[in-house]
């Protein structure tokens, strides 16, 4: 083998099998394969011998490039400190799994043991829509912060969706961390600031709700002909008939208890006490919780009939399954009630709301709710009554009647309300 000055014009010259070393980098070489001349470098570690290779002849690597990162890995291998071995680190990252094959491991192994059903299939949705596309064909290792950005900004149109994208990727990469797929430290989509989020809460006023109560009352047992002709034409159903009875049986439970659909929906009737008022759920979005079950609701639930063997307060059609069929139902009463902006979900806002709004502590209402951290039911905060504002008036009233009444123009003024009638 040749020992000179690697250049261009050497490179271009080699026939077939021929190699050359590099007189001014030990180590460094090149050797003509069938086609492509191919930039290597040779060393030792740990006694034994090992080659690197570069890169073919061609953009990015000539012989300088090439060079320059032949005396970059013979520095990782001569280091002082912590000696690293290229060939080696080369290897480990090509039998590293693809992203799109580190996914299906993480829901198997992870995904299954850890996370409810419900959150699985969404991880799986995203994987299979938004983070596969993207990332699928890279090593779970080579994933950079660029990679995480970029999928992150190119997401931006949908930004709670690039939200939660970037929260499962980056969970799967501390998961490939811990399983030793990645070194410890380098999860790349740490510090990624995330778009705002405007959180959409949609309270309904003591009208909608009593324009709700009408439309499920009327869903219950269908519409008379007159009561039909009285709506107008916007906002009648699809339909004259009653609804399902466990459509029915749904929406009131849910408005009774502020429970979640889920919880309401695979409800058992093994699971309620009814002499205390209470479920006992063995799973839920927060884990085992109890379940208070007022009487409204339990009036409701004693007036449902019990469908053969099935297990479910509200049976689905086939054996053994629960109901599923909400959301039609749901949409057609919302429209009768002229609410057609509120989502089911948002009848556990209302009994929260109404809960705070008639002064129940923010404590004992997240209690009811089964909220896992106070700050989920602070949001509620601005509709409780001002404490520190009804002891200024209960105060200042107390005094106004030791000193026999206040008089503002001739007229007494008695609370806030008076006040402003009198402005």
């Amino acid at each position: 083998m040749a020992t000179k000055r690697i250049t261009i014009r050497i490179v271009e010259s080699l026939d077939a099998g021929e190699a050359v070393w590099d007189t001014d980098v030990r180590g460094f070489g090149v050797r003509r394969q069938r086609r492509d001349a191919v930039y290597v470098v040779k060393y030792r570690f740990q006694g034994a011998q090992r080659f690197f290779t570069i890169g073919p002849h061609g953009s990015p690597w000539t012989p300088d490039t090439a060079r320059k990162e032949a005396k970059r890995l013979l520095g990782m291998v001569e280091s002082n400190e912590k000696p690293a071995d290229p060939a080696a680190d080369r290897d480990a990252t090509k039998a590293q799994p693809t992203f799109a094959q580190f996914a299906e491991r993480y829901l198997t192994e992870y995904a299954a043991a850890h996370k409810k059903p419900r959150t699985i299939e969404e991880d799986r949705r995203n994987l299979r829509l938004h983070l596969i596309p993207f990332l699928g064909a890279k090593k779970v290792g080579g994933i950079t912060r660029s990679d995480a950005a970029r999928f992150h900004r190119d997401s931006r149109e949908f930004p709670v969706n690039a939200n939660r994208c970037l929260a499962t990727l980056s969970h799967m990469l501390t998961v490939a961390e811990t399983w030793g797929v990645r070194p410890v430290g380098t999860n790349p989509c740490q510090g990624i600031e995330k778009y705002p989020e405007r959180k959409r809460e949609r309270l309904l006023t003591s009208d909608e709700l009593a324009r709700l109560g009408d439309a499920i009352e009327r869903a219950a047992r269908g519409y008379t002909d007159e009561e039909w002709d009285a709506l107008p034409e916007n906002t009648r159903p699809e339909r004259q008939t009653a609804e399902d009875w466990r459509s029915i049986a749904l929406l009131r439970l849910l408005l009774f208890t502020g429970a979640r659909l889920s919880e309401i929906l695979t409800l058992e009737w093994a699971w309620i006490d009814f002499e205390r008022g209470v479920a006992r759920l063995p799973d839920s979005k927060t884990g085992a919780k109890n379940l208070q079950v007022p009487a409204p609701a339990l009036a409701v639930l004693l007036a449902l009939p019990r469908i053969g063997s099935n297990p479910h307060v509200l049976p689905g059609d086939k054996p053994d399954s629960h109901f599923v069929g909400a959301q039609r139902p749901w949409q057609r009463v919302r429209k009768a009630a002229g609410i057609e902006d509120v989502r089911i979900h948002d009848l556990r806002h209302a009994f929260a709301s109404v809960a705070v709004a008639n002064g129940d502590s923010l404590y004992l209402v997240g209690k009811v709710l089964g909220h896992r951290q106070a700050s989920t039911t602070e949001r509620y905060a601005h509709l409780a009554p001002d404490p520190v504002r009804s002891v200024a008036d209960r105060n200042a009233q107390r005094i106004a009647d030791l000193l026999g009444g206040v008089t503002e123009g001739g007229a007494e003024v008695t609370n806030i309300a008076d006040a402003k009638r009198k402005a």
